[in-house]
């Protein structure tokens, strides 16, 4: 006799699960955010014949490919991680296995001194903790829904993704006092060959191995999927295959969401990617300016999600995703409405749009996690990495044509234009809750 998920579970280790979401920050917020690739796009990494201008084109240039293969490989592999999770029942080790992999490139980052040999190193070392920082995702997210019942999903992803939000705003924070405000000398780290930077990746490497612990103790590994047999990597993709051809015939609902969901968090991808280009360009912010807005753009998102914590679960998953992404599209409206203003339009307008990021972001996470069978969470979060990463070219192309046709300032209108897109489709998504004998109406 099979016994159903609902007689085996007994969710627990809640907290320590959503401790992951603060561990592994360190790796979008120190590593692709604002201090790692800041330092490995610098003029040290350029060949030496190059102006300052010419150096920061060849270094980005390179930093965008070295993104680009990371994006192929995660869309090519992610669906299978989650479904050989799924069917083997080790979503926690192989969340793991890729937290230390990638935990372990951010350590290796230490050894990238400012010299133009070490370059290509160093963006092997940011694809690859890029790609393993990815696959742990596709697990991580999948054991949302063994830690948590029906009625408190919203809210234990809503607060993950705020923990997030603060642990990469204190980890900053340390970093650029490090780096910038003489903690470097208070350590004895010598101000030489960027030590003071090259520590930070250390840190963060530690950061990541510490706080990712309480989940290792306290959360139990997930079973095997019922019906699902250990099976070949080529017959993983085959089932995929399988799987996204009855998707098409037998839930389109959720097929639509992977669609629409892809959009919608490609544009606040975008409003994160290009934030500070827009206010460093349009609105003559210097690096502070920059530094600054971007600690507080986490500090009020993380309060979002906080705030959307006590609702979500009442209201539902596609109400506060939309009233969110509509939140995040009017403050990218005004910031282009109100930019006569100068920074202050931007830090105000700015910081109301970020309020509006996390909330969207975890809504989506719950929403697929409620969409999705309780035996098919990894699979469906690997589709969800992987249709977000196979259109992550639509935030930066529309950057790209608005900016080139009308200028720095009409680069929002580009990024809005791609959340607004993301919005309507989402608005034909019905709000569904699977469990293993029904489909109840969320």
């Amino acid at each position: 006799m099979v016994t159903s998920d609902k007689e085996v579970k007994k969710p627990k280790g809640a907290l320590s699960w959503a401790m992951w979401d603060w561990a592994s920050q360190s790796f979008p917020t120190v590593i692709t955010s604002f201090v790692f690739s800041v330092y490995i796009t610098s003029e040290f990494f350029a060949p030496a014949n190059l102006t300052t201008e010419q150096a920061g084109d060849y270094t980005s240039y390179w930093l965008g490919v070295s993104g680009t293969v990371a994006g192929i490989v995660i869309a090519l592999i992610a669906p299978i991680v989650g479904r050989r999770s799924d069917a083997m029942g080790r979503k926690k080790l192989w969340l793991f296995v890729n937290t230390y992999l990638f935990a372990f490139m951010i350590g290796l980052m230490f050894f990238v001194a400012p010299e133009q040999e070490f370059f290509f190193f160093g963006l092997v070392l940011l694809a690859l903790g890029g790609i393993f920082f990815e696959f742990a995702s596709v697990n991580y997210n999948a054991m949302l829904s063994w830690v948590t019942t029906p009625a408190n999903r919203g809210k234990i992803s809503q607060f993950g993704w705020g923990l997030g939000y603060m642990g990469g705003i204190l980890l900053l924070v340390i970093s650029l006092f490090i780096i910038q405000f003489g903690g470097a000398e208070l350590l004895g780290i010598p101000d030489e060959q960027a030590l003071p930077v090259r520590v930070v990746m250390l840190l963060s490497m530690l950061w990541v191995v510490i706080f990712s612990i309480p989940l290792l103790i306290n959360v139990p590994e997930t079973p095997p999927g019922r019906d699902m047999a250990k099976v070949s990597v080529v017959t993983s993709y085959l089932e995929l295959f399988r799987k996204i051809r009855s998707l098409a015939a037998t839930d389109k609902n959720l097929l639509l969401f992977l669609i629409g969901s892809a959009v919608y968090r490609d544009g606040l991808n975008g409003v994160f990617a290009f934030g500070a280009v827009l206010g460093a360009i349009a609105f003559g912010l210097d690096l502070t300016g920059v530094i600054l807005f971007g600690i507080a753009a986490n500090l009020v998102a993380g309060a979002g999600t906080f705030a959307a914590a006590l609702v979500e679960d009442r209201f539902g998953s596609k109400r506060v995703m939309l009233f969110s992404i509509m939140g995040v599209i009017i403050g990218g409206f005004a910031v282009f409405v109100f930019a006569d203003w100068g920074p202050p339009a931007f830090f105000i307008f700015g910081l109301l749009l970020c309020t509006f990021v996390g909330p969207a972001q975890a809504a989506g996470r719950t929403m697929l996690s409620r969409l999705s069978k309780e035996h098919e969470q990894g699979e469906m979060f690997g589709l969800y990495a992987t249709t977000g990463r196979s259109i992550s070219f639509l935030s930066p192309a529309a950057w790209s044509v608005f900016v080139g046709s009308f200028g720095a300032i009409y680069g929002i209108l580009g990024l809005m234009l791609v959340l607004a897109v993301g919005f309507v489709l989402m608005l034909f998504i019905n709000d569904t809750r699977h469990t293993e004998d029904s489909v109840i109406q969320g």
